[in-house]
């Protein structure tokens, strides 16, 4: 994978350079191709998976811009958290480029449930997260954590959170083809009782963290930072695609506003 600048406005766009035809794929909504375990982008048979941890460094570091060159179909999954991804970045280096920056406001409240999940998003001040996490797994059990967004929130509390699993499901999608590269190396594993990795948690909260920063990578499929509150009880990649998808059906949910300069970084919680 390659991470190259991009013109204004141009977004986040993926590069299938093994594909010579119809490989270039925006990240945005209405390219969702599928949820099931990951956010899958794609268009006309070309894909791209796994993007949501790639999609979730950007927003940490405040990018809008950017050209992602891949050379399959899925973005590398390095450690499982997005922490590889803001340590080439920061590296690298950004750069502000002269235009205002675009936000959606959230106007109204705008909710969905499916089973025992539910999402939404709420009028606030900023860009707010409040996340609920819930197994029937002696070792997770609930958790709940909330922060309020900014760059240095999420380069110190969120990217390093790594994906985690079950050793039951690992094995299952594994003798099905899938998954042949997940390992104890990019993901925290739990059997029945436990978690197997031996070195453990990064922090006594990982889990309902990895699934903040899972969070942020989808909701950043808007294409603009959010202006709201997200409140998530068991969600997942699926229930969040659905909670951007009726939020935009109706214009009276948001409002798209211009900030330049020093309030566009306070609003979008670059300061």
């Amino acid at each position: 994978m390659t991470i190259k600048p991009a013109a204004i406005d141009q977004g986040i766009v993926f590069v299938r350079k093994d594909v010579s035809e119809d490989n270039l794929i925006r990240a945005e909504l209405g390219n969702v191709t599928d949820t099931v375990l990951a956010t899958t982008l794609g268009i006309n048979g070309t894909k791209v998976s796994t993007v949501e941890h790639l999609l979730s460094a950007f927003r940490g570091m405040g990018i809008d811009n950017a050209t992602v060159e891949v050379d399959s179909a899925e973005v590398p999954i390095m450690d499982g958290s997005a922490l590889p991804f803001i340590t080439m970045l920061k590296n690298a280096g950004t750069r502000v480029q002269n235009k205002s920056r675009k936000f959606l406001v959230i106007k109204r409240r705008v909710a969905v449930s499916e089973g025992d999940g539910d999402a939404a998003l709420v009028p606030g001040q900023g860009f707010k997260i409040t996340y609920k996490i819930e197994y029937d797994h002696p070792f997770i059990g609930e958790q709940t954590y909330e922060m309020v967004f900014s760059s240095e929130r999420y380069q110190q509390d969120i990217c390093a959170a790594r994906t985690f699993g079950f050793l039951k499901d690992v094995e299952y999608l594994q003798a099905k083809g899938l998954a042949l590269g997940g390992s104890l190396k990019n993901a925290i594993v739990l059997d029945d009782e436990k978690i197997i990795n031996k070195e453990g948690l990064r922090c006594p909260d990982e889990l309902v963290k990895h699934k903040i920063l899972d969070a942020i990578g989808d909701l950043f499929l808007l294409g603009y930072p959010i202006v709201g509150h997200f409140i998530a009880c068991k969600s997942g990649h699926r229930l969040n695609n659905l909670l951007l998808k009726k939020l935009t059906a109706d214009p009276a949910n948001y409002e798209i506003i211009n900030y330049f300069g020093e309030k566009a970084n306070k609003v979008a919680g670059a300061l």
